[in-house]
């Protein structure tokens, strides 16, 4: 499967007891040249829950701006990059679309990695 930078994706996404998985909408934030030889990406959770906004670390996308409409998601959802996994390639499902800017999560990573 090829996925690139920005790429909205379904994949079971670990819960933080590593034990059980959610089909869950995530964000592909991996360079695109980073090119490690292993069927992984680095990805970050997204949720609906929009009561997890309101941290420097996440990103709204609220369907009714004009560039949510590329993303795929069905509901206005949270870009958790404090909420990051590396994911195998198998555990994707299917890209449901892409993110055509991304500098506000490049500033949430910075944040979240202290970059």
């Amino acid at each position: 499967m090829s996925l690139r930078r920005g790429d909205f994706a379904l994949v079971y996404f670990p819960h933080s007891d590593l034990r059980t998985v959610k089909l869950r909408p995530v964000l592909v934030v991996q360079a695109e040249n980073l090119n490690t030889g292993l069927p992984q990406v680095i990805v970050a959770m997204v949720s609906s829950n929009l009561s997890r906004l309101g941290h420097v670390s996440r990103v709204p996308v609220l369907l009714k701006d004009l560039a949510a409409s590329q993303t795929g998601l069905k509901s206005d959802s949270v870009i958790m990059t404090d909420n990051l996994a590396t994911i195998e390639l198998q555990l994707i499902e299917r890209t449901i679309g892409h993110m055509p800017r991304t500098e506000l999560v490049d500033l949430a990573l910075r944040n979240t990695l202290a970059l």
